[in-house]
């Protein structure tokens, strides 16, 4: 099957865990009428499928196809954080058998540009805004689109440096703090100016876009989770400037902020 042909066919995500596993998680023994699609980001596990099995760590990709027999089991000692899609195909009578040209275990498949939809979609995921499930299907298909273009050799897959992948953690952890490209360049002890195209290089974008719009998502959050003022949000996601702060949400989502503190306000019907 080409390119073309899985261009016609649907993928509903019908359940996406951000799996933290306990020591003694494991998958019970059973066949599987979905897909599972799953990205490891810490520890390890062993999985069987089909009674093969697969030792899956930091960085691996994991697909399983329906009609597959799966179990598994995180290791004690390392117990595994993963991504995981579940998802079923709709797709037309003529599409005839699905299949997909990944390797059950794909090893270094986890890019920046990957991990970033996955975090993307966790966030509408969770949200569970009006229409979430179809922003949420439009982020599966960027994500499906991406492994397959690199499946068919139709783009290469780039490895983000450790180094800005230790940075955009900081980030992370960190964006309510004063931050400038300066300060992050400290944690990884490089110079600011080669951090800077090490960083743009690697994700296709600037340390200080990263870093708003890390602060973006998480004021967005905060917003629509409501209890907050607009003012209120910009100053806990480092931004001192209230205008400032207005015009970089616009540009990132599309819509100034105080549309976001608006639809907690509007409560269901019981």
């Amino acid at each position: 099957m080409d390119f073309e042909q899985l261009e016609s066919v649907v993928p509903e995500v019908f359940l996406f865990v951000d799996r933290r596993c306990f020591p003694d998680w494991e998958i019970i023994r059973q066949e599987i009428d979905f897909y599972d699609l799953t990205f490891i980001i810490e520890g390890r596990a062993n999985y069987y499928v089909n009674g093969e099995k697969i030792t899956v760590e930091a960085g691996d990709m994991l697909f399983i196809p329906a009609g597959s027999v799966r179990e598994a089991h995180t290791f004690k000692e390392a117990p595994m954080h993963s991504y995981a899609f579940n998802f079923t195909l709709m797709q037309p009578a003529s599409a005839g058998e699905i299949r997909f040209p990944f390797d059950i275990v794909t090893k270094h498949q986890m890019t920046s540009e990957i991990l970033n939809y996955i975090l993307e979609f966790n966030r509408i995921w969770s949200g569970m805004q009006p229409g979430y499930r179809m922003f949420a299907r439009g982020i599966f298909h960027l994500i499906l689109h991406r492994l397959l273009a690199v499946s068919f050799h139709h783009s290469p897959i780039t490895h983000s440096d450790s180094r800005v992948e230790k940075v955009k953690e900081f980030v992370v952890d960190h964006y309510s703090e004063e931050l400038d490209l300066a300060t992050v360049a400290k944690v990884v002890n490089l110079h600011p100016v080669y951090l800077g195209k090490l960083f743009k290089t690697s994700t296709g974008f600037s340390v200080k876009h990263f870093i708003n719009l890390v602060r973006i998502n998480n004021a967005e959050m905060m917003l629509s989770g409501g209890g907050f003022s607009v003012s209120d949000a910009a100053e806990r996601c480092g931004f001192k400037d209230i205008s400032y702060f207005s015009n970089v949400f616009s540009a990132i989502k599309g819509y100034p902020p105080s549309k976001a503190s608006m639809q907690k306000r509007v409560s269901p019907r019981p």
